[in-house]
Parts: C-alpha cells; structure tokens; sequence
C-alpha cells in the first residue's frame, strides 16, 4: 500500500490530487483556504476503480502530502467526510 500512497500526485495545474491505478483516475479536488487549509469539495474514481479502495488510497496520499507539508484539510465531499470518520488516526490533518 505505500506505495500506491506514495504515487498519489498533486496535480497543481488542475488543483487536485491524482492517483493512477491499472490505467484509470482517482482524483480529489480541492481549493485553498487561508492558513494553509485544502478543502476538498470532490471525490472521484473511474468507474473500474470503484469498490478496490483506490479512493481510500488516494486519501491516505492526501494525508500523507497533508503531513509533509504542514497543510490541514477540510472535507466538504460525502465520501471525505465519511473517509475521516472511519479512519480517526487521520483526524490530524483535519482543520
């Protein structure tokens, strides 16, 4: 799995993170909020990718760039927002 946690890429330019997996996208989008803050207003996977946790994946990505970079996260997304209540050791990244 860190592995995949490590590939997941902060695609500036679209303002998202991305997560290639088998040929197929997860990406969340996100803006950036005052204080170092990302909300994450967007969740999504390729239809193929869903239901193989790519999605919960690309999370722990965000969380792990979140981390290394001091940010704090927001999630304003149903599928981030339900992501952090099941995963409470993330709970550190969240503003």
């Amino acid at each position: 799995m860190a592995d995949q946690v490590s590939s997941v890429v902060n695609n500036t330019a679209n303002w998202r993170f991305e997560l290639r997996e088998n040929g197929h996208l997860a990406f969340a989008s996100y803006r950036e909020a005052p204080g170092g803050v990302l909300l994450i207003p967007h969740v999504e996977a390729a239809e193929e990718l869903r239901g193989t946790g790519t999605a919960g994946r690309l999370m722990e990505g965000m969380v792990a760039y979140a981390r290394a970079h001091n940010l704090k996260l927001t999630p304003i997304c149903p599928y981030a927002v339900a992501w952090f209540r099941r995963n409470p050791a993330m709970s550190d990244v969240l503003s």
